[in-house]
């Protein structure tokens, strides 16, 4: 069975229990955090507790745990679930919201102590170091219809499922966002790379997009392997016409696109680049 923590104790996930009146559930008051894991190894764990930090800070929760304390943690729900997770691949969920109180009202309450949710859940594998042997994406393409402010990881994620079926129900794996001036800026549950002519595209760090730990890492890992990578906002044109699009998040490292809103990138195969950059990523993700 799945073994999850609840404020304070290991026990199995069908026994965890949280009341109703909490704010999370009411309003999706609460920041959460997705940590990657491989052979017991976590990816990119100080990064991710960081940006945890920030988001909790930003919407005046205390963070309840110190930097150990959540390691700690995290270490134990990955000792509790190995039996049920053998191939080694295991996701860490985080969710902190502020806290259960006796009323519905908006306004931040006094006096409460934030709910503390973790759980593990099974990882697909590693990305193979072959352009041959991934199997790439199909994305569709919309514009942004979020709040400002997506760079808080909050649990508040309508928007962001609206999009992401969005593109269920247009048969493809992901929806590619943009701004009102047609710049790209993430994806529905992703961050956005393009190459083009060897150089590597990312949207530049700001209110419209989430800190992706994963870009970040692969950002570092680029620089080290010596590959060009610009932190710069392009267009859906620019997307359109790229020679190379791949996504990332903790739990797709690095996804090749091959075909955006009905348009096929480049020839329509997995790059030279992208088998070059997720080398690199690999040779780097655990160091970060």
């Amino acid at each position: 069975m799945t073994i999850a923590y609840l404020n304070g104790e290991f026990l199995p996930l069908s026994e965890a229990k949280i009341s109703p009146m909490d704010r999370g559930f009411l309003f999706g008051d609460g920041i959460y955090e997705v940590i990657p894991s491989y052979a017991g190894k976590p990816v990119g764990l100080n990064g991710h507790l960081a940006r945890m930090n920030d988001g909790l800070s930003a919407i005046s929760i205390t963070n309840p745990y110190s930097f150990e304390q959540w390691s700690d943690i995290l270490t134990q729900l990955l000792r509790h679930n190995e039996a049920r997770f053998p191939e080694g691949n295991i996701g860490i969920y985080f969710h902190i919201s502020r806290g259960t109180d006796t009323k519905r009202y908006h306004a931040y309450p006094d006096n409460v102590s934030p709910t503390v949710f973790g759980f593990a859940f099974a990882l697909p594998p590693a990305q193979p170091l072959s352009k041959d042997a991934v199997k790439p994406f199909k994305v569709a393409l919309q514009e942004d219809k979020r709040w400002q402010r997506c760079h808080i990881k909050s649990t508040s994620l309508l928007g962001n499922v609206m999009h992401f079926q969005a593109g269920i129900d247009h048969g493809v794996n992901e929806t590619i966002l943009y701004n009102e001036n047609k710049q790209v800026t993430e994806a529905s549950s992703c961050n956005v790379f393009m190459v083009k002519d060897k150089v590597i595209y990312t949207p530049p760090l700001d209110n419209q997009l989430l800190p992706g730990i994963t870009r970040s890492i692969a950002i570092e890992a680029f620089k080290r392997a010596e590959l060009r990578v610009v932190e710069n906002w392009f267009t859906t044109e620019d997307l359109l016409d790229a020679d190379e699009v791949w996504l990332s998040s903790s739990s797709k490292e690095l996804m090749p696109v091959v075909e955006v809103d009905g348009n096929t990138i480049a020839d329509g195969n997995v790059g030279d680049m992208w088998e070059a950059a997720i080398k690199a990523y690999n040779a780097y993700k655990f160091l970060a």
